[in-house]
């Protein structure tokens, strides 16, 4: 095997794509990534990173094209980072991110995974402008207002006036917000000396034309004409509230929330039931898709009505809302506050008393209900990107529901996870469904019966 250098140009043959949406050819028996290289693509690269035997590098000419390679409509594309297969035609995009589930599959090897039905990508009829939640970066840049998102692995604030994934409302009150930071001067955040607004969240509820924003800043500061002036821009706009975050690392919220105009929640709406979303409540980012996602996990899960569910990583009750009407009973967890109450607010205003929500822990949660002599036959997780927790995973294992549905946003963690639920579950199949067009990221609803 030869070993490359940093700075040392090598022609490539691209045969597939990775995880993170990059090109992977072999040059002499090393593995190389190329960011922006596609599969049957030839290109000239310069190598940019280069530890043992993880080689990184980027293109100087692409010598043969891709008929699948598109011209990125985005002007941010290049350096924003937040978008990463916008060059790749959208028929593309949904087969290659079944086929990075079949990637993690083949890397893990869960038990019987050859024989796994993947069925295909569920994608979008229009995969633009897709996403109702905007979480902007606010930084002083010499005299000018800087608001938008951090370009890849760097503190450079790129200025965002146009993301072609997001709210187009979304967008325009960010723009506004911008102006506004400006004319009334609000003391911004530096990571060096000054402290000030950080980021700003604005929510868009697609169904009830609802808008709620979130100004994230180190210190207490005031609000009141930009707020008196962005309601009377925009009459979508329901919530304004402060969040109060002190700490020096990359998480984006504090602990304290306060409404400082207008209503606690806005109210949104998902397959054929209404529920509210407070400011630090968890929803799904794009919409439309999460009618599919939703659907897919309540044909997945095929209840019947004497079945007892446990909903883990409630949120505010979404999915294990759904099956409500359908069940005995539905229980479920979070360790937001704030979602559970909405979770027990929705259930309520929806009419059911089957339902019962606690704030905690999944893992220390559910052996309590169990020692209390609540049985689960069925069961829903929808974890973070960073997979199930291993406790709760050795809980499920042990208790062994006889059903269970499985929705992920991150495909590795699936199918690391699936290696010990494959002991005891029959996985019958993964459906992918398209949540974030343009990225590299996407969902899949896995569908699980006991062995």
């Amino acid at each position: 095997m030869v070993y490359l250098k940093v700075g040392q140009k090598i022609p490539l043959k691209i045969k597939k794509m990775g995880i993170n949406g990059e090109g992977i050819g072999n040059f002499k028996g090393q593995t190389v990534f190329v960011k922006g290289a596609l599969p049957k693509e030839e290109v000239y690269s310069v190598i940019t990173k280069a530890q043992g035997r993880y080689v990184e590098a980027e293109i100087v000419n692409i010598n043969k094209k891709s008929r699948q390679r598109v011209d990125p409509a985005c002007k941010y594309y290049e350096e924003c980072g937040g978008c990463q297969i916008m060059h790749l035609e959208y028929p593309a995009q949904l087969e290659f991110k079944r086929d990075i589930l079949k990637q993690s599959l083949q890397k893990f090897k869960p038990e019987g995974f050859s024989n796994y039905e993947l069925r295909p990508t569920m994608g979008m009829k229009e995969p633009w402008h897709y996403r109702n939640k905007l979480q902007f970066q606010t930084r002083q840049f010499k005299d000018k207002v800087n608001v938008g998102l951090y370009a890849e692995n760097s503190h450079r604030l790129i200025d965002i006036k146009d993301c072609l994934v997001q709210d187009q409302l979304t967008q325009s009150i960010i723009n506004t917000i911008r102006n506004l930071i400006s004319k009334y001067k609000l003391p911004l955040f530096d990571e060096r000396r000054s402290q000030g607004l950080r980021t700003v969240m604005v929510r868009h509820a697609m169904k009830s034309d609802q808008v709620q924003l979130v100004f994230i800043s180190s210190k207490n500061i005031n609000l009141d004409r930009i707020s008196k002036d962005l309601v009377a821009e925009y009459p979508q706009i329901k919530t304004i509230a402060l969040n109060i975050n002190t700490k020096k690392s990359s998480e984006i919220y504090g602990q304290h929330t306060e409404i400082i105009w207008g209503q606690e929640a806005i109210n949104e709406e998902v397959l054929d039931y209404e529920f509210s979303l407070s400011p630090r409540a968890f929803y799904q980012l794009n919409s439309m898709q999460t009618n599919v996602l939703y659907q897919e996990a309540i044909n997945a899960l095929d209840v019947s009505e004497n079945d007892n569910i446990i909903d883990a990583y409630c949120g505010v009750g979404t999915i294990g809302l759904a099956f409500a009407s359908k069940v005995k009973s539905v229980r479920g967890m979070d360790v937001i506050a704030q979602g559970i109450d909405d979770a027990k607010k929705n259930a309520e205003n929806l009419g059911f008393d089957n339902t019962h929500y606690e704030v905690g822990q999944a893992e220390d949660i559910i052996p309590k209900w169990y020692k209390e002599g609540y049985r689960a036959d069925a069961i829903i997780v929808d974890p973070p990107r960073t997979g199930l927790d291993d406790k709760l995973l050795d809980l499920i294992v042990e208790y062994k529901p006889e059903k269970m549905v499985y929705v992920s946003c991150n495909v590795s963690t699936l199918a690391r996870d699936l290696v010990k639920l494959s002991h005891v579950y029959n996985v019958e199949y993964l459906q992918s469904v398209d949540m974030f067009p343009q990225t590299a990221r996407t969902e899949c609803v896995v569908k699980l019966t006991r062995k």
